[in-house]
C-alpha cells in the first residue's frame, strides 16, 4: 500500500514527538532567557579599570550559538524518540494497535531518520562546545546519543534502569542550559569584574528545576509503564509492573507524588515566601499531583493510567511555567540571596 507524501510526513512529525521537541526548545528558552538572564541582571560587578565600570553581568555565549545548541538538542532527542519506536514496534502494536516505523515510514527509512538527526546534532553540539572553548563537552553529545540507543534496545527493559535513564536525560535538558551559559559568564567576569560573585546561583536555580523535571518524569514514566503493563508482559520486559504488581507500583507512585509536593513546599519556605508561588505551587503543581494520586489508586482500567499519564505531562508543563513567574520575582528584588 502506497502512502501520500503528506501521511508520511504527518507521520514522521508523530514519530519525532513534535510537541515533546518543541517543549524540549521552550524549556531551554525559559531557562535562558525567564531565569538566567534575569539572575544576571541581579547581581551587578564592578569591571576593573580606571576608572571601575559599575554594569550588570551579560551572555557570553552568542544567541545564535544558542540557537545551534537548542536544535543540536532537540536533534538528539528525535533520533531517541525514531530509535525507540524501530525497536518498539511489536510492543506499540499490543499497547497502542498501530505503527509508524515498518508502516508509513520503512525501518530501513527510520534508521536513516536516526542517524542524520544523531549525526547533525552531535556536529552542533560539538560546534556550541568549541565556542564556549570546551571543545570536549561535544563528547557529552555522543554519550547522550549512545545511551538512547542503548536505552531503547536494553535498559528499557530492566527493572526501573530505563526510568531513571529517561528521567535523568529529561533533568539534563535544563542544566545544558547553564553549563553552556556558566562557563563563558565565570571565564570572563573572573578577570574582568573586581567583585565577581560567582555562577553558583545560576546551577542552584536551574537545578531546582531539573530536579523538578527528574522527580515528575520518573513518577510518569512508571504510570506508562502500568498501562503498558500487557504489551511489556508479552514482550518479556522486566519493568517494574511486570516484577512487583501493579499495588507495589501504586504505593511507589504515591510515595514519588507525596515527595514532589513536599519538596516543593520545602523550596517555597526556605526561599521564597512569596503569594503568588504558594498560590501557583498549590493549584497549578500539588493539586493536580494530588489528582494523579487518587487516580492512580482507584485505576481499574487502562484509561483511567492513561489520565493520570496526561495529567502528569500537564504538571511537567506548570513546572516548566513556572519560569515565568519565578523571573518576574528575581526582577522585582524579592529574593533573599543570602540563602542560596
Amino acid at each position: 500500500m502506497k502512502h501520500s507524501r503528506g501521511e508520511k510526513l504527518t507521520d514522521l512529525m508523530t514519530l519525532v514527538r513534535l510537541p515533546n521537541l518543541l517543549v524540549v526548545a521552550m524549556t531551554m528558552m525559559l531557562m535562558r532567557y525567564a531565569i538566567i538572564r534575569p539572575l544576571l541582571g541581579a547581581m551587578p560587578v564592578n569591571l576593573a579599570g580606571d576608572p571601575v565600570i559599575s554594569t550588570i553581568m551579560t551572555f557570553r555565549l552568542g544567541w545564535i550559538d544558542f540557537v545551534i545548541l537548542v536544535v543540536s538538542t532537540c536533534l538528539i532527542t528525535a533520533a531517541g524518540y525514531v530509535i525507540n519506536d524501530y525497536f518498539d514496534i511489536r510492543a506499540d502494536l499490543i499497547n497502542r494497535g498501530s505503527i509508524i516505523v515498518g508502516n508509513t515510514i520503512t525501518r530501513r527509512m527510520a534508521m536513516m531518520y536516526h542517524n542524520i538527526f544523531n549525526v547533525l546534532g552531535v556536529i552542533g553540539g560539538t560546534y556550541v562546545s568549541a565556542r564556549v572553548g570546551f571543545v570536549w563537552m561535544g563528547i557529552f553529545f555522543v554519550l547522550i546519543s549512545g545511551l538512547l540507543w542503548f536505552y531503547s534496545t536494553t535498559y528499557k527493559r530492566q527493572l526501573l534502569v530505563g526510568n531513571v535513564i529517561v528521567a535523568l536525560l529529561v533533568a539534563l535538558v535544563p542544566m545544558v542550559v547553564v553549563v553552556y551559559d556558566a562557563g563563558p559568564i565565570y571565564r570572563y567576569y573572573s578577570q574582568a569584574a573586581v567583585d565577581f560573585p560567582g555562577v553558583a546561583i545560576l546551577f542552584w536555580w536551574v537545578g531546582g528545576f531539573a530536579l523538578f523535571a527528574f522527580m515528575t518524569t520518573l513518577l510518569r514514566e512508571i504510570i506508562k509503564d502500568m498501562e503498558d503493563c500487557k504489551g511489556d508482559r508479552e514482550t518479556g520486559r522486566k519493568t517494574l509492573p511486570v516484577i512487583s504488581g501493579l499495588s507495589v507500583c501504586r504505593v511507589i507512585v504515591v510515595i514519588l507524588a507525596l515527595a514532589t509536593i513536599i519538596l516543593l513546599y520545602i523550596v517555597w519556605k526556605r526561599y521564597l515566601h512569596d503569594m503568588i508561588t504558594l498560590i501557583y505551587i498549590s493549584l497549578l503543581l500539588a493539586l493536580p499531583l494530588a489528582i494523579v494520586i487518587y487516580r492512580v489508586i482507584t485505576a481499574r482500567e487502562k484509561q483511567h493510567l492513561h489520565f493520570a499519564s496526561t495529567l502528569m505531562k500537564l504538571v511537567m508543563l506548570s513546572g516548566i511555567l513556572y519560569s515565568l513567574v519565578a523571573g518576574a520575582i528575581i526582577t522585582s528584588g524579592n529574593i533573599a540571596w543570602n540563602v542560596f
